[in-house]
């Protein structure tokens, strides 16, 4: 396995391409909320039958529920054990498939709700945090034949030892992509909005919706804040070219299709997207440039992500001063203060990283001088910063993210 990101992936879904005309669709927590909700999704899918015969539905568990699970927990030990705490939390997914199946049948169309038990859905890696590494669609395959709508629990699956894993937030949009990979079939994720913006509307109100993104211009959102899409199953439908839809669920409103750059309209546009996450904390340090390997060892011991790295070069000694981010959750000062010379340590929790991302950088020269620019002009101060082809992400203030998102929008007309 290697990583991209924050996240683990798997290298390979094994199986060969089996079935067409499959639609797989997802909807999350939101989506699923309520029973009055669960009965209109149902009612949507049997009219939707009518034209798409073979349907799998991917379910999160409802509303707050695993939000709840973690509460109650919690209530018991401020450490729960994570392999019990999994078993915990993939309930909230088997009461909403199984709801759903009720309501469906209720209405006259047969239905059948499987669980990671029933399909094997085999997984490797950490609990909370594991991977899918194959799934067993013969079940699936067969009800489909015999006429059935089939409703599968997200995020969850089987290690091999058979115990329960679950596979992270978000991880019902990778099981969703999973199942249109082995199913060779079409991957439609509703949620509670309707479409991909250039960032949140909810942050930026005149936020422009986007007909189409390309996988890489996604994945780097993904990866970088946006909440609309886990980025493994974007790295997933990347790989086996799973054309996804993102709209919003029970409305006609058209979305967002995330494809390949072969099926993408020729845009002369520089940037596509900005993401802004409030969810890192930046530390500085002073340390012995001969520590800094152990320094990064200890953080992946303890299967820490670190990104936007920064340091300087030494001057008169090995001493050096080094800049990285990882998630606040995830905050190891036992461990980074072991190498800290003379006690030199800063962390700071009042960040945003701000990222910038688009195809169009690769071929345009002075963006990232229009940036800091823009940030200038509005007395933004940049904390730290990295660039790819396709990406440049600013470290800022948080005070200071709204008016940086209205003058990058105002200034790319996006």
């Amino acid at each position: 396995k290697y990583t991209f990101g924050r996240f683990l992936i798997p290298k390979r879904i094994k199986g060969d391409k089996i079935m067409g005309d499959i639609i797989v669709q997802k909807y999350g927590g939101s989506s699923v909320a309520t029973t009055e909700k669960i009965t209109t999704i149902a009612k949507r899918l049997i009219e939707r039958k009518k034209t798409n015969p073979k349907i799998v539905v991917v379910v999160s568990a409802m509303g707050d529920t695993t939000d709840d699970y973690i509460s109650l927990a919690k209530e018991i030990t401020d450490t729960p054990d994570k392999r019990e705490l999994d078993v915990l939390m993939s309930t909230g997914e088997m009461i909403s498939a199984s709801l759903l199946a009720m309501s469906l049948k209720s209405m006259g169309c047969d239905a059948i709700s499987y669980n990671a038990y029933q399909l094997d859905i085999q997984t490797s890696g950490t609990h909370g945090k594991s991977l899918i590494d194959d799934i067993d669609v013969s079940k699936i395959e067969k009800s489909l034949d015999e006429g059935k709508i089939v409703v599968v629990t997200g995020f969850q699956g089987l290690d091999d030892i058979g115990d329960i894993t679950t596979l992270g937030r978000g991880g019902s949009d990778t099981s969703a992509v999973a199942l249109a990979v082995k199913l060779n079939g079409k991957c439609e994720i509703y949620t509670d909005v309707d479409g991909i913006y250039f960032t949140d509307p909810r942050k930026f109100k005149d936020a422009k919706k986007l007909e189409e993104i390309e996988y890489e211009e996604m994945l780097e959102l993904a990866s970088l804040g946006a909440q609309v899409m886990h980025s493994r199953s974007i790295e997933l439908a990347q790989k086996y070219q799973i054309e996804l839809y993102v709209g919003l669920s029970c409305s006609d409103i058209k979305g967002t299709y995330i494809r390949g750059m072969k099926n993408m309209k020729l845009e002369d546009k520089v940037i596509t997207g900005l993401a802004t996450s409030d969810d890192d904390v930046a530390i500085t340090i002073d340390i012995d440039e001969e520590k800094i390997v152990d320094l990064f060892e200890s953080i992946a011991n303890e299967n820490i992500s670190m990104d936007m790295i920064s340091q300087t070069a030494p001057i008169n000694s090995s001493n050096i001063t080094v800049s990285f981010t990882i998630p606040k959750e995830d905050l190891v000062k036992e461990i980074v203060s072991k190498y800290v010379l003379k006690n030199k340590i800063i962390i700071d929790e009042n960040i945003t990283k701000l990222s910038l991302v688009g195809l169009g950088m690769k071929h345009t020269s002075g963006v990232a001088s229009k940036v800091f620019n823009i940030l200038r002009k509005n007395g933004i101060k940049v904390k730290l910063i990295t660039t790819s082809e396709i990406r440049i992400t600013c470290a800022i203030s948080s005070k200071d993210t709204h008016a940086a998102v209205q003058g990058i929008a105002r200034e790319f007309n996006i």
